[in-house]
């Protein structure tokens, strides 16, 4: 009997987590995409079953989208619908993530990179190569890929392009809670005794990102999403929309995932990203902030793979508060490696 309930619980959980991924909006870009989709049956070698969605033409060039931490294929809503007509879209449920399973193994950069290379090696055609698109921890996979299959990159992609992430340095770096922010100066500081700075200790910052506990719903909620995570630009849709996509995601998987975020190194990933990379960060993003992007910058620039950087005055959500302008990169990201991919089949024909 125990059993039972405990089952009717957890299809019951399952159930109202889909609904917060899958609700409708009068802002028409959050809503999920009018393009069919195939699902790509993805089993990890540790049997994490992946959710994985293909959509638009079969023969188009192919786009990948890999969404950051806490979120799912839904968050990619206004890409695939923006994309979906002219190219084949993939994206997947990173593991623990949307309805993927966690598998047996802990989330780590070895997890990330191996679950790329299991969506790329089942979603693409012999030879093909596809726009890589990571927004923030998704981000964190493409250059944890690079650094664990450096073989594939130049096999596997034409082109990166790196949102909102940071490639090491997140537990010391991130500013979501402000007593942490080591960069403000005194004055800018909300908490002082004695004329200096009160942060928060880490044991206390990292229980709070950490727990696997749920995200409650409501006003204060989206209040420290508006505040911390997007901007007071985002409209109350875009906020409603974040809010849900996280809430969704299981909190077991949030946690861990945060945690193996934490003392990444992934800089010898960036340098490995031999193909044409381009990096968005935003002015107001408060969980990487922009100077993050920087290594990533220097990297990129010294092994000469640095095709273009763009700083847009949003905050974490870039793709969702300013996806006018995300969109517009990515069009040209796919307009030239797709140019490229034509310049080099010609030269190949003569």
């Amino acid at each position: 009997m125990l059993a039972k309930s405990m089952m009717t619980v957890g299809v019951r959980t399952a159930q109202f987590r889909a609904g917060l991924r899958t609700r409708s909006f009068a802002t028409a870009k959050l809503n999920a995409p009018a393009a069919e989709h195939r699902v790509a049956p993805v089993t990890t070698a540790d049997g994490a079953d992946l959710r994985v969605h293909v959509y638009g033409p079969d023969t188009a060039p192919t786009l990948v989208l890999i969404h950051g931490w806490a979120c799912s294929i839904e968050y990619w809503n206004p890409q695939i619908s923006a994309f979906a007509g002219e190219y084949r879209v993939v994206s997947y449920d990173q593991r623990g993530h949307g309805e993927s399973t966690l598998g047996t193994v802990a989330p780590s950069e070895h997890t990330l990179a191996d679950d790329l290379a299991t969506v790329l090696d089942a979603t693409l055609r012999p030879g093909e190569k596809a726009v890589l698109a990571g927004h923030s921890m998704g981000g964190l996979t493409i250059q944890a890929w690079a650094k664990h299959h450096p073989e594939q990159v130049s096999e596997r992609a034409a082109a990166v392009l790196l949102a909102n992430t940071a490639n090491g340095g997140i537990r010391e770096e991130t500013d979501l809670l402000p007593l942490l922010n080591k960069q403000l100066t005194l004055a800018e500081y909300p908490v002082t005794f004695l004329g200096a700075p009160i942060r928060m200790p880490q044991p206390v910052s990292e229980s709070l990102l950490f727990a696997p506990l749920p995200i409650p719903g409501g006003w204060f909620t989206e209040q420290v999403f508006r505040n911390r995570i997007m901007t007071a630009d985002a409209s109350d849709d875009e906020v409603d929309f974040a809010v849900g996509i996280i809430r969704s995601c299981r909190p077991l998987a949030r946690g861990r995932h945060a945690a193996a975020m934490a003392d990444m190194d992934l800089s010898e990933g960036t340098a490995n990203l031999t193909v044409p990379t381009t990096v968005i960060a935003g002015a107001r993003d408060r969980l990487l902030p922009q100077r993050m992007s920087r290594p990533i910058v220097d990297i990129l620039r010294r092994t000469g793979h640095l095709a273009d950087v763009h700083v847009l005055p949003h905050g974490h959500l870039g793709n969702i508060e300013d996806s006018v302008a995300f969109d517009a990169i990515l069009h040209q990201i796919l307009r030239s490696a797709t140019n490229s991919r034509a310049t080099r089949r010609n030269v190949a024909a003569r």
